[in-house]
């Protein structure tokens, strides 16, 4: 493996021996364990995950120059939507649990049954905080990334007040450790290390969007506005002149038209790529955007010429 940055060739499994921590990365692209010793690349692919993006994170929160990896906005959402799931339903629901677990060993019952409502409050927060991102944010980037501006709103708004969401947890903490004593600490260890691992957990979910998502949406409000302020270049005498081709594709662009020349419908779609039929249908609507076709007929003799797939495996339509 390259010193200090992790590259497209190396092998999945030894970047979890270098960061075991990156598990939990791997499961929020989406991809299951069990690949062997495919390289990262190669498991990406597999699994229809932008490998620079994938690289992009990875290297970020482990601390590696990341740079060179250009982001793919839709591949990184799904990666934050995957996040935001594992903290609201998965880790603090299990902290709960084994805070009040360890509680059941305390005689201040009062006392305790406050510090689980301080919890309680807090998931209230982090979950308001990660619906809003998932319900207001992401659905204005992806009608960026449909070519739809918003005059009243852009992206320095929701991060002009972003905030990491772990001081309060942190806050929990501490209390617990220097304020609050109980016959038998070994329980609530248990939960104070998760609770440790989750306050980590948050900051590098904190710095992903910061450092990875902010600047990839203003980019993309950039390109819009400075595409706003030019003339119109559709307006020729050819238009199809002025459409892309192939290389306008993303990976997971591409990935879709694959599925439609397959014959595959929207949910179809989405299970094969472990998306939601909105991520799929949004992704549509773009691919009709950009190529200008809108037939699923259309879609598969694209695909066909460019070589994407092979005709023989078209299914009719």
């Amino acid at each position: 493996m390259e010193e200090h940055q992790y590259v497209a060739s190396d092998g999945m499994r030894s970047l979890i021996r270098h960061n075991n921590m990156l598990l939990m990365a791997i499961a929020r692209f989406g991809i299951p364990f069990g690949f062997g010793d495919g390289t990262i690349d190669e498991i990406c692919r597999q699994n229809s995950v932008d490998t620079n993006t994938f690289l992009a994170v990875c290297n970020l929160i482990s601390g590696h120059p990341y740079e060179r990896f250009p982001v793919e906005l839709s591949t990184l959402m799904d990666y934050l939507k995957r996040a935001h799931s594992a903290f609201v339903d998965y880790t603090l629901p299990k902290i709960r649990l084994k805070l009040i677990e360890a509680i059941n060993y305390s005689h201040s019952n009062e006392v305790a049954l406050l510090l689980i409502k301080f919890f309680d409050d807090y998931v209230v927060e982090v979950r308001n905080h990660m619906e809003h991102e998932n319900s207001e944010i992401f659905t204005y980037v992806e009608g960026l990334l449909n070519g739809n501006t918003d005059e009243k709103f852009d992206i320095s708004m929701f991060s002009d007040n972003h905030s990491h969401m772990a001081a309060k947890l942190q806050e929990l903490k501490d209390i617990f450790i220097y304020h609050y004593s109980q016959p038998d600490s070994i329980p609530l260890s248990a939960a104070l290390f998760d609770i440790i691992n989750c306050e980590k957990d948050l900051m590098a979910h904190f710095i992903v969007e910061s450092t990875l998502f902010v600047p990839a949406v203003e980019r993309l409000e950039e390109k819009l506005r400075r595409a706003a302020s030019e003339p119109d270049a559709t307006s020729t005498d050819n238009p199809d002149e002025s459409l892309p081709g192939i290389d306008a594709l993303s990976q997971r662009e591409r990935d879709i038209v694959k599925c439609v020349a397959h014959g595959m419908s929207n949910k179809e779609i989405a299970d094969h790529l472990c998306l939601s039929i909105h991520t799929v249908t949004t992704h549509r609507r773009n691919l009709s955007s950009k190529l200008g076709i809108h037939s699923p007929a259309g879609l598969a003799i694209f695909a066909i010429l460019h070589n994407l797939v092979d005709i023989r495996d078209v299914r009719p339509m």
